[in-house]
């Protein structure tokens, strides 16, 4: 019988083709795995865990408790509390636990598209697929797999940021004032969800750049198909909550866009260089650490210099600092207002999806952020356009509008 990966990449090189037969040889819930997604958690369990090996590491990783004991004395994932975060994968020496694959009903719905079929990419992703490849040559390379077009996911964050910096202003009006940043990580909102849930008062109600992205072309294309690339896991849970599931229709990882391009046989290296620019320096440097609370920062001060009360940020990432940090602030032993938090050491950058180092991508997102024509939101003419395309006529009406807000439910 073929195991999970084999199966996986069998099926991948007959989907690129338009072929959807599979080999007797398969498993039952293999297939249905990667073929149905969203039945299942980001994280497989591809074969049984009984006795283990390994002193349940998996489950000691997970701050989540999503990994449980069931009747029959075996080790499940909850689909219900499983965030994606892959700290069981890292952990579970057995090769038993592996990434969920979105890429089989992901690709077949870009080929049966009738309306625009847009693919959205975070902001880490300069240099994921080799240094030769430059923002215009992977836009072709997704044009040649059937997409209308690329759309960097920073341009959102640059609106984000916006939002965040008028939240800031509206909320924190004293020195024991302060907010805890909700753009940008899943796996920072579900442990203050999950975990802290006493903080949530002090977290603004903003979607993340994905939604964002997804919400804003669905509002201009009802029609659009919408697909994510990043080297998250965890967004692939974050795009199937119930009240932000109507923005993003796939989430693929950076890994399954690489397996894809070599399936289908295409080198965006070697492609036409479709040039085009429309995210500042502080939506790009979302990607990684620190990114979100230094745009937020200067943001504040070009919106109103005069503010007494200015940003004082603290920044953790991964999830044991980041459960430090939110110690910290509940003991009062910190001076900062705006607090960020990445499930992730490094940021996005050192996703366990993402192709680089998180060194690496993270010398390549700052190297983007300072070749930006835009240094910030406010300067950037393309978060003037998208916003009078969506009938907001100035910046404060960001704040009125339920596109860029979420109800957490």
């Amino acid at each position: 019988m073929k195991t999970f990966d084999e199966l996986y990449r069998e099926l991948l090189k007959k989907n690129i083709n338009g072929d959807e037969s599979f080999s007797e040889e398969y498993n039952p819930y293999h297939l249905d795995c990667l073929l149905h997604p969203g039945r299942h958690a980001a994280v497989l369990q591809v074969e049984e865990c009984e006795q283990c090996a390994y002193d349940r590491a998996c489950q000691n990783s997970c701050v989540f408790d999503a990994i449980e004991w069931t009747d029959d004395g075996k080790l499940e994932i909850n689909p219900e509390l499983c965030v994606g975060c892959e700290a069981c994968i890292e952990a579970c020496q057995s090769g038993r636990l592996v990434a969920g694959k979105d890429v089989l009903p992901a690709m077949k719905a870009v080929r049966e598209a009738r309306g625009p079929v847009y693919m959205m990419v975070a902001p880490a992703f300069l240099g994921q697929f080799s240094e030769a490849v430059t923002p215009g040559k992977l836009r072709t390379a997704f044009k040649a797999l059937g997409f209308t077009g690329m759309v960097e996911v920073a341009l959102f964050a640059d609106i984000l940021t916006l939002k965040e910096a008028l939240e800031f202003e509206e909320h924190v009006h004293s020195q024991e004032d302060y907010q805890l940043t909700s753009c940008c990580c899943p796996v920072w909102i579900a442990m203050i969800r999950k975990i802290y849930s006493e903080l949530m008062p002090h977290v603004p109600g903003a979607v993340s750049p994905m939604i964002a992205c997804g919400r804003m072309i669905k509002r201009i294309h009802p029609d659009a198909l919408t697909v994510f690339a990043g080297p998250c896991l965890a967004k692939k849970q974050e795009a199937r909550e119930a009240d932000i599931a109507d923005a993003v229709d796939y989430v693929l990882t950076f890994q399954e866009i690489k397996d894809i391009f070599e399936a289908a046989d295409i080198r965006p290296e070697d492609l036409k260089d479709a040039e085009k620019e429309h995210a500042s320096k502080a939506g790009r440097l979302y990607a990684r650490t620190g990114g979100v609370s230094q745009a937020v920062s200067e943001m504040v001060e070009q919106l109103r210099p005069e503010r007494s009360i200015h940003v004082r940020s603290e920044q953790a990432d991964g999830p044991k600092a980041c459960m430090e940090m939110i110690t910290r602030i509940k003991e009062g032993r910190t001076d900062a207002n705006f607090f960020e938090g990445m499930g992730c050491v490094g940021g996005c950058v050192g996703g366990p999806k993402a192709i680089l180092s998180a060194d690496e991508g993270r010398e390549n997102v700052d190297a983007y952020g300072d070749c930006a024509k835009y240094r910030t939101p406010l300067e950037n003419p393309y978060v003037r356009r998208v916003l009078e395309e969506l009938g907001l006529n100035t910046v404060e009406e960001l704040l009125r509008d339920d596109l860029l807000t979420r109800n957490f439910i």
